[in-house]
């Protein structure tokens, strides 16, 4: 921060900025309007407090604000046009000391850009918008955008050139809005105006740019508005320059009669006669240059044609065999291309005739197999030919698979082979150099010296002094003796007791599974003799006592009159409710419990 003395609301704005949110700093940024319209401020004491807010970096956040999307926040884009007015008097009238450079070369022309960009985006919006107050409110902040546009380089004369050469600036003036291209073409009279010579400073390209949309601009709409800004903006181009006018007679043959013919008596004719007398004035002085430029053009065209024809008539022959040539071999790929087609299509059709040929003999080979198979047996005999099926289709899908797998690998494989050939060659020919390398004498190896022992010995005492070996007292051990043997203990008699759980899980299991087994083979209620009701009588007079008294709840529930059933109607015949099933439950006693 600077150490010169600053002006107290810039420095609370800065620290109030510093300490919010990112959000939230967009509508403090617009204080900054009131602080530069403040009526006590003169000459001097404003460019002190422009200075100091761009000691303090305020510049810098419009900027980095401005190059957001406002498209998500409600009222961002009023806030985006008030803050590019601020940018450019913040910018104008602001003299930077330290570090110019970056000031002059790159501040200002981001700042160009991005208000540039700013208002390709409000003009995008003003198109698209519908509704007659969303347009207005979108118009109005595009005109503060391009106001604020024209102050800055009003300020900052080189900044004309980088305006004029920027591409959104072309593509901001180049729209069939009438309202929007009013306003651009007063920024490009503006800049005109400021700088003149701007437009013999700019690229070729550019300026032909520039003067291909006036002039279309003047074919294309009779709009007088329009019109009358476009005429305006090549008469003060004409004016300005002998050059532009005759690239302004050379490049457009037809701009004298488009003016005379469309834009007489639109009320602007003042500027449309005093254009066409400067065009009638260089047509007039440059036509004898022309009329001699025209015969020399003439004759270079008459021999450059012979010459081009001399030439075409010698390459006949074989252009009419190249194209002969080139005729038969597409008239022949043609022919092979609708005889595949044709192939292709009757191999088709082949293939549906057999797979329609196979699916009607299974079909008729199963129902002459459902004829012989026993009607108990069908559902068995299905399910085997479904898995005979399914293994069929796997085992194909399986080779299927194989072979693709197989010839992708196929290259990998080629390569794995060669690759072990050629480590079997290397380990050959190592090895046959190995036999071939005399052997060295046996070395012993150096013993250690006296004082290399000692080191090593001093380094083994201080490890053993860091590191002693844990003892243990005769105590100690009984007592950690005892508590292993009280575990191994504890363990042996939980595993006995889970293997008697065990056992006894299993010896249940046995019984629910024989309970079963002799349910699913009982016999019908008119087969049941005395023996068959024997096995499967309870042992239990409990359930003994439960299963007659559901029986006989049953049997009173059938004989009841039909008054008592009415609230059963939607009841199925076999349910019946468990009020009337389910009495005294909480007196009987099954398996010890309630």
């Amino acid at each position: 921060f600077p150490m010169a003395a600053t002006d107290p609301q810039v420095l609370a704005l800065a620290a109030q900025i510093t300490e919010s949110r990112e959000q939230d700093i967009p509508p403090l940024l617009l204080k900054l309007k009131g602080i530069l319209s403040s009526p006590s401020l003169g000459c001097e004491e404003s460019n002190k407090i422009k200075q100091d807010m761009y000691d303090y970096g305020l510049t810098q956040y419009c900027l980095l604000v401005l190059k957001r999307d406002h498209s998500q926040l409600h009222g961002a884009w009023a806030t985006a046009a008030q803050l590019a007015e601020i940018l450019s008097h913040c910018c104008v009238g602001l003299e930077v000391k330290e570090d110019p450079e970056e000031f002059y070369k790159k501040f200002l022309p981001s700042a160009i850009d991005t208000l540039l960009v700013l208002g390709k985006r409000l003009q995008a919006r003003f198109t698209r918008a519908i509704k007659d107050k969303e347009k207005q409110d979108f118009l109005h902040w595009f005109r503060i955008v391009t106001d604020a546009i024209c102050w800055l380089f009003g300020g900052h004369i080189q900044l004309a050139a980088c305006v004029l050469q920027n591409d959104r600036f072309l593509q901001l003036l180049i729209t069939d809005d009438v309202e929007t291209a009013i306003i651009m073409m007063s920024v490009l009279h503006n800049i005109l105006r400021i700088n003149s010579s701007v437009l013999l400073q700019v690229e070729e390209e550019t300026l032909h740019s520039v003067l291909d949309e006036l002039v279309y601009k003047l074919s294309s709409t009779t709009n007088p508005a329009v019109g009358s800004a476009a005429t305006k903006l090549l008469l003060f181009v004409a004016k300005f320059c002998k050059q532009l006018v005759q690239l302004l007679t050379a490049r457009y043959k037809g701009l004298k009669g488009l003016l005379s013919k469309q834009w007489t008596g639109k009320g602007f004719d003042r500027e449309v006669n005093q254009l066409l007398d400067l065009l009638y004035l260089e047509q007039s002085s440059g036509k004898g240059e022309m009329q001699k430029q025209h015969q020399a053009a003439c004759i270079i065209q008459a021999a450059w044609r012979g010459f081009q024809t001399r030439k075409r008539l010698k390459k006949l022959p074989q252009a009419v065999i190249t194209l002969q040539r080139s005729f038969r071999a597409k008239r022949e790929q043609e022919l092979q291309h609708l005889t595949k087609q044709k192939e292709d299509e009757a191999l088709k059709l082949q293939m549906q005739l057999q797979r329609q040929r196979a699916m009607r003999l299974f079909h008729q080979r199963q129902l002459a197999l459902l004829e012989v198979v026993h009607a108990s047996q069908v559902n068995k005999y299905m399910q085997e030919m479904e898995e005979k099926s399914a293994l069929t289709i796997q085992r194909f899908w399986r080779g299927y698979r194989a072979r693709r797998i197989f010839h992708q690998q196929k290259q990998s494989l080629k390569e794995y082979k060669a690759a072990i050939i050629i480590q079997r060659a290397a380990c050959k020919f190592l090895e046959k150099r190995r036999r071939r390398r005399p052997l060295s004498p046996w070395k012993e190896p150096k013993g250690l010296t006296d004082e290399q022992r000692l080191a090593l010995q001093q380094k083994v005492d201080d490890y053993i002094k860091l590191h002693p070996a844990s003892q243990m007292s005769e105590e100690m051990s009984k007592e950690l003796h005892m508590q292993a043997q009280a575990k191994l203990a504890q363990f042996l008699l939980r595993s006995r007791l889970d293997q008697r759980a065990a056992q006894r899980r299993e010896a249940l299991l046995a019984q629910v599974n024989t309970d079963v087994e002799l349910l699913m083979n009982a016999p019908g209620l008119a087969e049941t003799t005395e023996k068959d009701l024997g096995a499967f009588m309870s042992r239990s007079i409990p359930v003994a006592t439960k299963a007659r008294q559901t029986h006989n709840t049953m049997l009173k529930y059938t004989r009841w009159p039909w008054w008592k059933k009415l609230g059963d109607e939607f009841m199925e015949d076999d349910v019946i409710p468990d009020g009337a099933i389910n009495t005294e439950l909480e007196t009987l006693f099954i398996g010890g419990r309630k």
